[in-house]
């Protein structure tokens, strides 16, 4: 879960702050998706969100309202991110493996509203109602498993008072998934390509079956093959690649692809000897994982083209000039989809 809030000085400090926000707004009950009923103020201007998917979702809905981002913006992403978010600052996240945030960071963005979205077990609902109490900031959990992204956005802006916005994203997200859905569903499971994922710069971590980070890969039509790990991620062996040998290698890392594709130890793969190694676009947010936020819409479109080209015969291109105008606030021109498209190139050795 990462250090939070260990710092007793901080405590008093936070709970004086809890008095005056019971004493000085107006609150309205909200039902979060852990089925919590939490106060929130009646206006609602600054967000802090606990991790990155809850960042993602957030910025898609309401750029305007952010605190700040949960890490430090990457110079590349900036082109493609609204001005207003540019510059703002990095407090750390709250939630998840290396959590780095504590109470004086949060209290120092001085937020209305700490959103998290993703796992709704009772550790993260343990977590909320902990910071929440420390802090006297309300805090919810929303929903962030890839199939329940519309109604994720409808809570949210149910939250936030954007109810219009929020509708529009939800309802794109329904129609996006529900046309992948239905033209792979025509596929037979057997006819469907066998995917691996390829996770760090030896391409040896994978997301099993069930993974949250495989979501989208079985979503576009794909057989993932990593079977069992209890649906998490793992490492394995490069012998239990080569006995999988999928025809189909999916990454986030671009010097892997580059590798990849003439290490000997991996030429027998028919995923390389096909050539079908395809480099997940990075920016603003990677389209595959990484998170696994509402950033995989589009990389549910992007791979379900890759894997059924006949089934999706729309330009790439202008779904994604379209996605990125409604959800990432900023007007790509022609070059700049082609770009993403052609696939982030490998850094330079240092």
């Amino acid at each position: 879960m990462g250090r939070l809030f260990g710092s007793g000085r901080s405590l008093a400090g936070a709970l004086v702050l809890s008095i005056g926000l019971a004493q000085g707004a107006a609150a309205r009950p909200f039902t979060d998706a852990a089925g919590r009923t939490v106060e929130l103020p009646d206006r609602i201007e600054r967000v802090l969100a606990a991790g990155p998917p809850a960042a993602v979702l957030l910025y898609t809905l309401a750029p305007d309202r952010m605190a700040g981002w949960v890490s430090a913006t990457r110079p590349e992403a900036l082109p493609f991110l609204d001005p207003r978010t540019r510059a703002l600052p990095a407090y750390g996240r709250l939630t998840g493996r290396g959590g780095t945030a504590n109470v004086e960071a949060v209290l120092a963005a001085k937020p209305d509203l700490i959103v998290d979205a993703g796992s709704l077990g009772p550790t993260y609902a343990s977590l909320a109602d902990r910071v929440q109490a420390q802090t006297g900031i309300p805090y919810i959990l929303l929903d962030g498993s890839f199939a329940r992204m519309p109604e994720t956005y409808r809570q949210l802006g149910a939250a936030l008072g954007r109810q219009a916005e929020a509708d529009a994203l939800a309802a794109y997200a329904d129609d996006l998934m529900g046309t992948v859905a239905k033209a792979v569903d025509s596929i037979p499971e057997n006819q469907r390509p066998r995917v691996y994922y390829a996770r760090g710069p030896r391409g040896l971590e994978t997301g099993f079956a069930g993974s949250i980070n495989t979501e989208v890969l079985e979503a576009a039509g794909g057989r993932n093959v990593a079977q069992g790990g209890d649906g998490r991620l793992g490492a394995v062996s490069l012998e239990q690649v080569l006995a999988w040998n999928p025809e189909v290698i999916v990454t986030l890392d671009p010097a892997f692809a580059t590798a990849v594709r003439t290490d000997p130890l991996w030429r027998d793969v028919k995923a390389v000897q096909a050539g079908r190694i395809y480099v997940a676009p990075l920016q603003p947010f990677p389209w595959f994982d990484a998170p696994p936020g509402v950033n995989r819409l589009i990389g549910l479109r992007w791979l379900a083209g890759l894997l059924h080209p006949d089934l999706f015969p729309q330009p790439m291109s202008e779904i994604v000039r379209d996605f990125y105008h409604r959800f990432y606030h900023v007007d790509l021109d022609a070059a700049q989809a082609a770009a993403l498209l052609a696939g982030p190139l490998p850094s330079a050795p240092r």
